[in-house]
């Protein structure tokens, strides 16, 4: 996840900005760069790759100043080149992003169509323009950024400096977090506490559709309506080991959040927007040779390798198999020549997961490893590493890391087939156009965040919950059953559908809700079949499906829940987000502990 820190100093502020970025680094990123005001100019240094070569950068090119900006970019549109860089700049303004900006393409035409010249492929650049294109029309940065923010879809983090007002900068947030921090004659903007740390203790979080002025004085702050307000500033007590929730409630409620961005940063890695198809990080061995995968994993992490199952067998006609990594071992499996064993792990010690990849390696299986922290015991030990850049994830119940897996293992499915002759150019570029749709889907489903709130209250009750799902939706039932069993303490369980008359049709009776994840589609009416089945014997029915789904199906339920229609590719995805949410409510209504339920931790480091 990208990340921003911005100085308005007493005195020269590279060192501190680089220092600033040094403490965000567990965000991930592929680039860095400051931009400063010195002397009247606006004074960049940018580096692809790791902080130190911004400070070689620095150390052969200083950068003056007492006020700049500073940005690590995870790259999402545009290669992670120098050039992508960040902070973008016109001869005017600068500007660090993080986020996602939706209507970037008919902004940047725009802005072309205005004779202005775009240097990078990113979304961010945009922004840069535009407010450069209202300063030389006579808007001061007050007028340019309050006419200039309504235009921007999606969500993002700006911090932005004006070459002519080197006293200021201004700070905005939709969807993403920045925080306000006061020292004493010095004012600064940041990602979150933990950037600030060396540089204050006093902030103030920024609410959704904030921004902020900032000078050596204090901060100015204005809500979504340009009204200025008043942000509480409260002690951070931020330091290296811990982040911050900001205006969120829980950990877990902030990392729902941040789905969109985040799976926009790891799908940067593995698509390539502009020839629109899939690109893996290096490996040394011939991936069109796999003669079968074995998926190994644990809890949430074994639901996503259950979808990429799907996908495997669907593109790239590859037979799999998937274990729970604590039985893997133990039932002695047949590990062909050949093969690939894949682990899908967030934090990359989990100790049964390891014990298999060990196993598997003994075998002379390839090893592949999905995972959210690349300096990870099973990244070390993988033949091919495919991180996952969800940040860092403080709550229990995975969420953001679930569908950044999701994500990874699409592009490396998808990589596959390519590579084995299964997939055509058109395919290719179909199924990357519906990837790079997720993260606005997410959005999207975000959206119903309130709606879902509202009916949490018809599940709290409840003492035993089913979640149904066909092809696909199947591991996501098995998904929202987990995570409604993990924080709410409800006892909950996932089927496929198709399996109700087989047995869990004899627990239906009115005192036990069902929950249908049933996207409109080729398994749709099959889908109804069982939900009619669960409604004759008195079931009460949660049905999540798009508007054409809801409009067949939705009369007589107890409660429905509305997503965006969407390719069934990326739907995993998408209705991650509404089971994530109805336990994450039901949790606050029965008032658990939602971060840190009872028994779990977030890593299990003993079999």
């Amino acid at each position: 996840m990208c990340g921003i820190i911005g100085i308005v100093g007493k005195e020269a502020v590279a060192d501190r900005l680089v220092d600033g970025l040094k403490r965000m680094e567990y965000r991930g990123y592929d680039s860095a760069g400051i931009c400063t005001i010195e002397n009247g100019d606006l004074v960049r240094r940018r580096a692809e790759g790791k902080l130190n070569n911004l400070v070689t950068e620095l150390k052969d090119h200083p950068a003056g100043g007492d006020i700049g900006i500073a940005h690590t970019r995870w790259a999402t549109h545009g290669a992670p080149t120098a050039n992508n860089a960040h902070p973008h700049a016109t001869d005017k303004v600068a500007i660090v992003h993080n986020g996602i900006i939706e209507n970037y393409k008919e902004l940047r035409a725009e802005v072309k169509a205005a004779g202005r010249t775009m240097e990078s492929d990113t979304d961010s650049e945009v922004v840069a323009h535009l407010l450069t294109r209202r300063i030389e029309d006579g808007e001061t940065p007050h007028e340019a950024v309050a006419n200039m923010l309504p235009r921007l879809r999606g969500a993002f983090a700006l911090a932005i400096a004006f070459r002519d007002y080197p006293d200021m900068l201004i700070g905005a947030r939709r969807g993403s977090p920045l925080v306000v921090g006061y020292g004493e004659g010095e004012t600064y903007i940041g990602s979150d506490a933990l950037a600030l740390a060396p540089l204050t203790q006093q902030i103030s979080y920024l609410e959704e559709g904030d921004w902020v002025e900032v000078t050596r004085e204090g901060a100015t702050i204005f809500d979504e309506e340009n009204h200025e307000v008043t942000r509480e500033v409260r002690t951070s007590g931020a330091s290296a080991a811990a982040t911050e929730k900001g205006n969120y409630r829980h950990y877990m409620q902030k990392e729902i959040f941040e789905q969109p961005t985040v799976v926009a940063q790891t799908l940067g890695s593995y698509l390539r927007r502009d020839e629109v198809s899939v690109a893996l990080p290096q490996f040394d061995f011939d991936i069109s040779s796999i003669k079968r995968v074995t998926i190994v994993a644990c809890g949430t992490s074994f639901y996503a390798g259950m979808v990429a199952k799907y996908w495997f067998e669907q593109f790239a006609r590859v037979p799999v198999d998937i274990d729970v990594a604590s039985e893997f071992r133990y039932r002695e499996p047949v590990l062909e020549d050949g093969g690939l064993a894949l682990f899908i792990s967030q934090s990359g010690e989990t100790a049964d997961t390891l014990a298999a990849l060990r196993h598997c390696k003994e075998k002379g299986q390839t090893i592949a490893v999905v995972v959210n922290v690349p300096t990870s015991t099973m990244a070390r030990e993988a033949d091919l590493l495919l991180p996952t850049h969800a940040g860092p994830e403080i709550g229990v119940a995975s969420t953001k890391a679930f569908t950044c897996q999701l994500a990874v293992l699409a592009a490396l499915a998808a990589h596959m087939a390519v590579k084995k002759g299964l997939m055509s150019r058109e395919q290719e570029h179909e199924v990357v156009t519906h990837l790079l749709e997720a993260p606005a889907c997410l959005n999207s489903a975000l959206d119903h965040d309130d709606d879902i709130a509202a009916m949490a209250h018809l599940i709290a009750p409840a003492r035993d919950v089913l979640y149904l799902g066909r092809g696909q939706d199947y591991p996501l039932a098995l998904e929202g059953a987990l995570k409604l069993k993990e924080i709410s303490y409800i006892h909950a369980e996932g089927y496929a559908s198709g399996e109700m008359k087989h047995g869990p049709i004899a627990l239906i009776d009115d005192d036990v809700p069902v929950i249908v994840l049933a996207p409109s589609g080729p398994l749709f009416e099959k889908s109804i079949s069982n939900m009619e089945e669960v409604r004759a014997r008195g079931g009460k029915i949660v049905l999540i499906s798009d508007a054409k789904g809801l409009e067949e199906a939705g009369e007589g339920c107890m409660a429905t829940i509305e997503m965006p229609r969407v390719h069934p590719l990326i739907a995993p995805l998408v209705y991650a987000i509404p089971v994530q949410l109805l336990a994450y409510h039901v949790a606050c209504v029965k008032g658990t502990d939602v971060d840190q339920p009872r028994n779990l931790a977030k890593s299990v480091t003993v079999e």
